[in-house]
């Protein structure tokens, strides 16, 4: 088959394309929801503390980040089957590695391959879609394909949690490996191949020093926990001169990976500096209250990962509404008044207490959460996309996506050191800790609604967004807008 753009929809090809697709960024984005719900036995397994756990998290978070506009511009350029076919062989190897890791440092060191490997598999499975469906069916293909793959985030703490109390922690990793054995067998039978016509470099030095600059910066963050040394200031100051370098790099670049360009548009700049406030929020929040309800109110894996699923039933329910919403009056608002209700939400978890109950406790904020984050998620990507010209589309969205995992990242790096978060502690003494991360968090979203109302115009022109959009960048914009 050639990837000439001609399934349609309804088709066995269609089918199996949608299932294929499905499947490899469903193993992304199942490992972004059912990581958090491990940690704790992966604490008390390999004997690590919260150090330990940052890892985890953000190993994975850095090599995704820095990879994410790189790996789908290598599907343009090789053939997006056949880098999609790469990451998932890379993912199922490092999943291997993660359940089998004897110690954190191994771990992280696996994690970090499965953020290389979902950075070819998240942009590759959009773009896959985007090329192979005819124009007229590629809006419903993009529909159903961001439907399903976000039931495997729905999903994923409770099968994480069932895994974990069932069997073992490693099972959250090795659980990957059929599903990625099913959609490498999909794909090589049924998957058209496609690419970009363009002979256009691949920008390798901007990948390098954005993965190089991550890194070190997390490392001397993170590590500075246990004290300030000479290490900690020599890797933040490689960091630091890593960025700078990138930034230069990609200023004078005829191909980046990042158009800087695009950031002297105030309202471009203005969405992604309040996608940064907000994620940075929701990042450490998460990290920490998964983590508190299982030693602070004695929660299961399996009752923690549940507890934070109305967060998601919110979403799923209401997200088309805001979306339209925002199409009608402007999306100025609900990007303000949004993020005033995530940090409502935020503020609401700090009254969990050893002792509380869940109805009282959690599940009033889950759901305030969960009305802040539908307000704010769809008009947000909206207005990045309305921000740009037609041709930045997918550019734009790579963008938003990665400021999403940058801030949640160096969050998870800062704020449990900050507020002097520790595993070891009792739930009372660890409850208010995490309060303070919280009140901390909210002050951030704030700040992201404050951004908002500075930034964005009354009645800018919105772009309606399906869920899909709100995950992926696509790197093939000039066919992927048109089934907007």
């Amino acid at each position: 088959m050639s990837g000439d753009g001609d399934i349609r929809w309804g088709t066995p090809a269609a089918r199996w394309v949608i299932g294929a697709t499905v499947l490899g960024s469903g193993i992304a984005f199942l490992d972004g929801t059912i990581v958090n719900v491990a940690l704790r036995a992966i604490g008390q397994d390999l004997d690590t503390g919260v150090s330990g756990l940052q890892w985890t998290v953000d190993a994975y978070l850095v090599t995704l980040t820095a990879f994410l506009l790189f790996g789908g511009a290598l599907g343009d350029r090789f053939g997006r089957r056949r880098m999609f076919i790469a990451g998932l062989a890379s993912f199922t190897v490092a999943s291997v590695a993660c359940g089998l890791a004897p110690d954190a440092a191994v771990l992280a060191i696996a994690r970090a391959v499965q953020g290389a490997a979902g950075a070819l598999l998240v942009p590759g499975s959009l773009a896959i879609i985007g090329s192979s469906f005819h124009d007229a069916d590629r809006g419903r293909a993009i529909g159903a394909w961001s439907g399903l793959a976000g039931i495997a985030g729905a999903v994923g703490p409770f099968l994480g949690g069932w895994l974990i109390d069932t069997f073992s922690w490693r099972w959250v990793f090795f659980i990957n490996v059929p599903l990625a054995v099913i959609a490498v067998a999909i794909t090589l039978r049924h998957v058209p191949e496609s690419r970009a016509n363009t002979n256009q470099p691949i920008d390798g030095w901007g990948a390098f020093l954005a993965a190089l600059g991550l890194t070190t910066i997390c490392w001397a963050l993170i590590e500075s926990d246990n004290g300030v040394g000479a290490a900690q200031v020599v890797s933040g100051l490689v960091g630091v001169g890593a960025v700078v370098a990138f930034l230069v790099v990609e200023s004078r670049s005829s191909h980046p990976m990042l158009p800087l360009r695009l950031f002297r548009n105030r309202t471009f700049s203005g969405t992604n500096g309040t996608t940064l406030a907000v994620y940075a929020a929701l990042g450490a929040a998460l990290f920490m209250v998964v983590l508190e309800l299982q030693i602070a109110l004695g929660y299961s894996a399996l009752e923690a990962g549940s507890s934070l699923v109305p967060v998601t039933f919110v979403m799923v329910f209401l997200s088309s509404r805001s979306g339209a919403l925002a199409q009608r009056i402007g999306p100025r608002l609900q990007m303000t008044v949004g993020p005033l209700i995530i940090a409502a939400g935020l503020l609401m978890f700090t009254r969990i207490a050893p002792g509380e109950h869940y109805v009282t406790a959690v599940l009033p904020a889950a759901l305030v959460f969960g009305l802040g984050l539908t307000c704010t998620v769809a008009p947000l990507t909206s207005t990045v996309l309305a921000s740009v010209d037609d041709g930045e589309l997918g550019v734009a969205s790579g963008v938003n996506n990665a400021a999403a995992r940058l801030a949640g990242l160096l969050a998870v790096a800062v704020l449990p050191a900050v507020v002097g978060f520790d595993t070891t502690l009792s739930g009372a003494v660890l409850t208010g800790k995490v309060a303070v991360a919280l009140r901390v968090s909210a002050a951030l979203c704030v700040i992201g609604g404050a951004i908002s109302w500075l930034t964005v115009e009354v009645k800018h022109e919105v772009v309606p967004v399906r869920p899909a959009d709100l995950l992926l960048p696509c790197h093939d914009p000039g066919r992927l807008q048109k089934s907007a």
